[in-house]
Order: C-alpha cells, then sequence, then structure tokens
C-alpha cells in the first residue's frame, strides 16, 4: 500500500479542508501511506499513524508504551519558548493515562467501580436534571448568547464536580487554568504556573476528603490509604480536566456541526430517537481529542513498515475516524451512520473510562437543545476554531433563536 509521499516536517494541523476534516496534508497521508515517517521540528524521525486499523492495532500493542519516562519525549509541532527535551520526563504520580502495566492496572482498577455502566445509568435523570436546568437559565436569556459560556461548559463542570466533589463554585479558576494548560503555544512558565496552580488546589482538596471523606468518587478514592496524596492529586487532575474540557468541547462543536448541516439538524429535530446515534456520528466526525503519543520499546511491524525501538509515534484519531476503508463517505455527517467501532474514546487498555458519562452527558445535551430551541441557529459573528488548543472545538459559539420559545 506504500506510496512515495513527502515525509512531513512536523505535524499538519491547519484545518484547511474545513473545520470538520483532518488537515489535507493527513487526509493525504492516511490514503497513501497510513503508517508515515514523520520529522519532528527537533530533529527526531519519528511516525505518525493515520489509517483506522493501523491506529487499533498500535493502542492496543502493549510494546507501544504510553510511559514519558523511559524515552525523550519529542512534540511534533512548534513550542514557541520550550526547549527540545534532552531526557526523559519523570512520571507524574496519578497520572495513568501516561504509565502502562502494573502501574496503570493498580490505579485504573481504583477507578473502575465508579464509572460502570451500571453506575452511570442510575446518574441518567440526574445528568437530564442538571441539563434542562441549565437550558431554563439560557431561555431566560435574551439572544444572542455564547453557546459555549451558557450551555456547552457549565452542563459538563456542574456534573463532574458533583460527581468528584469539587466545589462547584471553583469552577472559574480550574477552568481558566484548564485552558492554559491546553494552550499549544501557551509558554512553558505560564503552563507549568497552570498546572501549579491546578495540582495546589487539587492537594487541599484530597487532603480535607482525606481529613473529612464524603459522598463522592475523589472521597471514595480518598479513604484508600493504598493511594499517597500525590497520586490523589494526579488522579484528580486527570479527571478534572477530562471531565469537562472534552465533553464542553463535544456540546459545542456538536452543535456548531448540526447547524451546517440544517438537513441533519431537520431529521433529528423530527425524529428524536436518532439522537443515539447522532452522538456516535458526532463523536466519530468531530473527535476532539485528537492526537496521542506512543513510545516504540522495541522494533515493530505496522501496516507494511517497521517502526524502530526507540521512535516516537504520533497517532491521529481524527484521521482514523474519517479513514473511507472503515466509514463510507466518512468526511460526511451522518446521523443515521451507524458509527460505534469509531476511536473517539481511544482503543485498547487506555480506552477512556468515562466514556460512559460522556454519552449521556451529550444525549442529555442534544436531546434537549434541540427540543427547547427548534429555531436556534447562528448569530452574526465569527466561530473561532480552536486549532490552538490540546483538545478541539470552538472558544465562542454566538447563538440566536426565536425570543418566543421557553
Amino acid at each position: 500500500m506504500t506510496q512515495t509521499v513527502p515525509v512531513p516536517q512536523g505535524l499538519p494541523m491547519e484545518r484547511n479542508a474545513g473545520p470538520f476534516d483532518p488537515p489535507r496534508e493527513i487526509t493525504q497521508l492516511r490514503d497513501a501511506r497510513p503508517v508515515s515517517p514523520l520529522l519532528f521540528p527537533d530533529g527526531h524521525e519519528g511516525w505518525l499513524v493515520t489509517g483506522y486499523d493501523e491506529v487499533r492495532q498500535v493502542m492496543t500493542d502493549v510494546r507501544f508504551s504510553s510511559r514519558q519516562d523511559i524515552g525523550v519525549l519529542h512534540v511534533p509541532y512548534e513550542t514557541p519558548g520550550m526547549p527540545a527535551a534532552t531526557e526523559p520526563q519523570p512520571q507524574v504520580p496519578g497520572l495513568f493515562v501516561a504509565m502502562d502495566p502494573p502501574d496503570h492496572t493498580r490505579l485504573r482498577r481504583k477507578l473502575i467501580g465508579a464509572f460502570t455502566v451500571k453506575r452511570m445509568k442510575t446518574l441518567e435523570q440526574h445528568i437530564i436534571d442538571i441539563t434542562e436546568r441549565q437550558l431554563d437559565a439560557m431561555a431566560s436569556l435574551t439572544p444572542p448568547v455564547d453557546l459555549v459560556k451558557e450551555f456547552a461548559l457549565p452542563v459538563p463542570s456542574l456534573v463532574i464536580c458533583e460527581l468528584l466533589g469539587v466545589p462547584y463554585g471553583d469552577r472559574a479558576t480550574f477552568q481558566v487554568n484548564s485552558a492554559k494548560f491546553l494552550l499549544k503555544d501557551q509558554p512553558l512558565e505560564d503552563k507549568m504556573a497552570a498546572y501549579g496552580a491546578m495540582t495546589g488546589y487539587l492537594a487541599e482538596l484530597v487532603m480535607g476528603k482525606r481529613a473529612e471523606p464524603g459522598e463522592d468518587i475523589l472521597s471514595d478514592l480518598a479513604r484508600d490509604e493504598d493511594l499517597s496524596i500525590e497520586e490523589l492529586v494526579g488522579i484528580a487532575f486527570l479527571l478534572l480536566l477530562a471531565g469537562h474540557e472534552t465533553t464542553a468541547n463535544m456540546l459545542a462543536l456538536g452543535t456548531f456541526a448540526l447547524l451546517e448541516y440544517p438537513e441533519q439538524l431537520a431529521e433529528l429535530r423530527a425524529d428524536p430517537e436518532l439522537v443515539p446515534d447522532a452522538v456516535e456520528e458526532l463523536m466519530r466526525y468531530l473527535s476532539v481529542a485528537d492526537i496521542f503519543y506512543r513510545y516504540a520499546t522495541e522494533d515493530i511491524e505496522v501496516g507494511g513498515e517497521v517502526i524502530g525501538k526507540g521512535s516516537t509515534v504520533v497517532i491521529s484519531l481524527l484521521a482514523a475516524n474519517h479513514d473511507p476503508r472503515r466509514f463510507e463517505n466518512p468526511d460526511s455527517l451522518d446521523i443515521h451512520r451507524k458509527a460505534r467501532g469509531h476511536l473517539t474514546f481511544g482503543h485498547g487498555m487506555h480506552q477512556c473510562l468515562g466514556q460512559q458519562l460522556a454519552r449521556i452527558e451529550m444525549r442529555a445535551g442534544f436531546a434537549g437543545l434541540i427540543r427547547r430551541f427548534p429555531t436556534l441557529e447562528l448569530a452574526a459573528g465569527e466561530v473561532r476554531l480552536r486549532t490552538d488548543m490540546n483538545i478541539y472545538g470552538v472558544h465562542e459559539l454566538p447563538v440566536t433563536w426565536t425570543e418566543t420559545e421557553e
């Protein structure tokens, strides 16, 4: 399948094929050579994996490590003010997404009970109630409004704060700091300051829960004496960041996509039973958490290419979810598609723990928004895409509706 294509000099990132499709260069690479060499800005010769089957293989093969402390972490794009890494980064306690077994297994096992399908199902009505209250608040405003500020960000923030036992009144602080931490071109000094502010806040929180536990996930974890305070902070950081940033961006970008596909939106309004399939299709189509990294611990063959030991491997879930070998007409949004094979939540042992929670939030969010605001449309103003962030979406989404709606 290998064809002669230029080796990319850094990861192509400009959304030049439209706001929802992979960059043209990525699509061309995937179609010609789904496992492609990639020259990193620091001179490292690594790999870019874009094909659906190849991404699944890399994410399943334990020889591709998620750790950052066994090899130099090479970043595939320019990061102003950030010096090139010359040695492996120390492992962050509790940050199990950057661990391999047995450390990953030990920590993930502590959380599995909190995110079972059964437990998430029991929370569904409560999440619907939270969503409806936020829709009430939005309906009381005079349009136009920013959907991100008034709906997409508050709903998952309210849910994850309640689940974890984080005071919702503190949301402004952690939302600002998480945004700074995720900004691609943020100076390293500012990134670390934001990270330090978040972890400092969470350290106080988990120490308080260890002293006086309540009825929430962080309290349950704090009762476990096998977990150190440092591990509790790392876990809390991961759950809080992932728990509101990804779903918030899916709700906002998904609404933007539906408004850009009015015929799909009309069908969804006519038949709300389509919402679960529409949510899966929006997740496939948008893949807001796109780029992931692995480190080859030995020579490994993938897609007819040999990835050498010590190589940094970049995975594009967006490209894989738009692979025509797996999905017909992948660059079109089709709410009738059965997209359940998508890789948006990852694959293998690192598959997202909170995926059922995210699904419930998105089903409640899109169903409620479509029902309550049948004349919703984009308001005048530019839709600023989060191309500068590690999680894709929109910075704001100005929307309006007929004011007689309730």
